[in-house]
């Protein structure tokens, strides 16, 4: 029963984190790995379980998407598809044992992408054309990332679209929640049939991260600042780096 309340408080956390400021990953992740589900499999768990908050918040911004063109939104998802299905192979052909010692550095790097992306996302300037590899490599190398491990991803994604040329916040934003919904439903659809998923965790994990989200989405447009949270989700992630390190090297 305690396994139980931890996931689904664990749930409403996440959820409502990631509709207000994001960072949902520091509590998900580190909740399935305390109750004892083994790294990899907590980490392609946690990827499910995000997947309809991904795909909800998508859907809001559903009117920016469509301005772009098909043939762009197209190849754009493809190249995010290719990304995932290679972060998610590298991800069955990593052990437990070596996932735990790149696990500390996995969440320092999403918590300071956390803490200082939005300065990163500042400070580029995307130029006005890029060629069609280049552009597709930035979008693949991001989507291996995320289909490796999901921290961070969506400042990741800013970033691209900011290097890209895109200026419009409102469609990054909804691009950035459809592809890495699509993403990681492909990564996920290869954790599924690999069976790397902790049902029992995943049902009771994904239900309340979508509730939490909805809680979230309602109150998020009453928060007028967000940077105290967003302080607060710092100091977690922080702190959980500290402790996975101090898990592995004492």
């Amino acid at each position: 029963m305690t396994s139980e309340i931890i996931l689904i408080a664990a749930g409403l956390f996440a959820g409502g984190l990631n509709a207000v400021a994001g960072g949902g990953t520091f509590i998900s992740f580190p909740a399935l790995i305390w109750l004892g589900i083994p790294p990899v499999s907590a980490n392609a768990t946690a990827t499910l379980t995000a997947l309809p908050g991904y795909f909800t918040s998508a859907w809001a911004f559903r009117g920016e998407i469509a301005k772009e063109s098909k043939a762009n939104l197209f190849k754009i998802l493809g190249f995010a598809i290719i990304g995932g299905c290679i972060g998610a192979g590298l991800l069955l052909n990593t052990s437990d044992k070596l996932f735990s010692g790149i696990v500390p550095y996995l969440m320092l790097f999403a918590t300071l992408l956390f803490a200082f992306g939005q300065h990163l996302i500042s400070a580029v300037n995307g130029p006005a054309k890029l060629s069609l590899f280049v552009s597709s490599t930035i979008i693949i190398l991001v989507s291996i990332y995320g289909g490796y491990f999901n921290g961070g991803l969506g400042i990741m994604l800013l970033a691209s679209f900011t290097i890209l040329g895109y200026s419009n916040l409102h469609f990054m934003n909804g691009m950035k929640n459809l592809i890495s919904g699509i993403l990681s439903l492909a990564s996920a659809t290869i954790f599924i049939m690999s069976g790397l998923i902790d049902w029992n965790a995943a049902i009771i994990l994904g239900s309340a991260t979508a509730v939490g989200g909805l809680i979230g989405g309602h109150y998020s447009t009453k928060i007028k600042d967000i940077r105290l949270l967003r302080l607060f989700i710092m100091i977690i992630g922080f702190t959980l780096s500290v402790l996975f390190f101090a898990q592995s090297y004492l």
